[in-house]
């Protein structure tokens, strides 16, 4: 990221996001920069033509003669909330390896709880990949786990019984796929039968890539349509030489850490939307923290209306 000299600019901490945007225009002046990939696109019309810059800041296009503000169709539209707030909050929960708490985020940037999450929310969907991918192609792992609380945890008369293992009359089943050296790709589904996770595969997994699973029975006869190697954790078989699940497991334990340990609890109706929390910033592990604020950044298109955000 570089700042209004052409200079690059590295963030170590807030204080460092704070140097570089410390106005109103100074986000302005970036999301301009940045955002269409720096030509213009007018959000009426879709004209790349003229545009003119009036006195309120916003934008006026010579085709359709309407006015914009750079906020129009992004997470930031309708927002009152300044840019800079909004910059602070990405900056954090990109950062962040477990993401915040919207009670936290509060705190930090000065806003109400409620706020907090509304924008937590914006920022997720934001996160959330709009544009088709390509096929993982090499060693992919596959695995499904199950999100909610612990019945053990619970008091006794407030235990669901026969809800141990793979039920889901407490949790929500989650499936993932992950390719070695590349991106994990995860969502909740409703069932884990063969046809459900076979459909998935089929549409992320190259037919010349080799799939590894465990026992499960929803993954027969994968042998049909890929190389599938199975690690029978059934019989405490967990690595056989290159052949495992490891990673896609350790996936699992950083979701369930972070929405155990910061979020406590996911309803059923988000939980998509921190699985797509999660995976953004794990397929983006290895690049650094500013280089992972200015791509989440990039991807504000979108608007999440609150009214759908609370629709049952």
């Amino acid at each position: 990221m570089k700042n209004v000299t052409g200079k690059e600019v590295t963030f170590k901490n807030l204080l460092d996001v704070q140097k570089r945007f410390p106005t109103e225009q100074s986000c302005i002046d970036y999301l301009v920069a940045t955002r269409w990939n720096g030509d213009m696109v007018c959000v009426h019309c879709g004209s790349l033509r003229k545009f003119y810059r009036m006195a309120s800041g916003k934008f006026k296009c010579a085709d359709c003669r309407k006015q914009f503000s750079i906020r129009v169709g992004t997470i930031f539209e309708d927002s009152a909330l300044p840019l800079q707030k909004w910059f602070f909050a990405i900056f954090v929960f990109s950062s962040h390896k477990k993401g915040i708490s919207s009670i936290q985020l509060g705190k930090d940037i000065g806003v109400r709880q409620a706020t907090a999450w509304h924008m937590l929310h914006r920022i997720r969907y934001g996160m959330t990949d709009k544009q088709p991918k390509e096929q993982m192609k090499n060693t992919v792992e596959v695995d499904e786990t199950y999100i909610g609380g612990k019945e053990k945890n619970k008091h006794s008369d407030k235990r669901t019984k026969n809800t141990q293992g793979r039920s889901t009359g407490t949790k929500t089943p989650v499936f993932g796929i992950i390719e070695r050296q590349g991106e994990v790709r995860t969502q909740p589904v409703s069932h884990v039968d063969g046809k459900t996770l076979k459909g998935i595969i089929r549409a992320n997994v190259s037919s010349d890539a080799t799939v590894i699973t465990d026992e499960w029975t929803a993954y027969n006869n994968l042998s049909e349509e890929f190389r599938h190697e199975v690690i029978n954790h059934r019989t405490k078989e967990y690595v056989r030489g290159n052949i495992h699940t490891n990673n896609i497991e350790n996936f699992w334990s950083l979701l369930k850490r972070g929405i155990i340990g910061i979020y406590h609890q996911v309803s059923p109706e988000h939980l998509h939307r921190y699985c797509n929390e999660f995976s953004f910033r794990y397929n983006l592990r290895k690049v650094t923290d500013t280089e992972r604020f200015a791509i989440a950044l990039n991807q504000c298109e979108g608007r999440l209306m609150y009214k759908d955000l609370i629709a049952k």
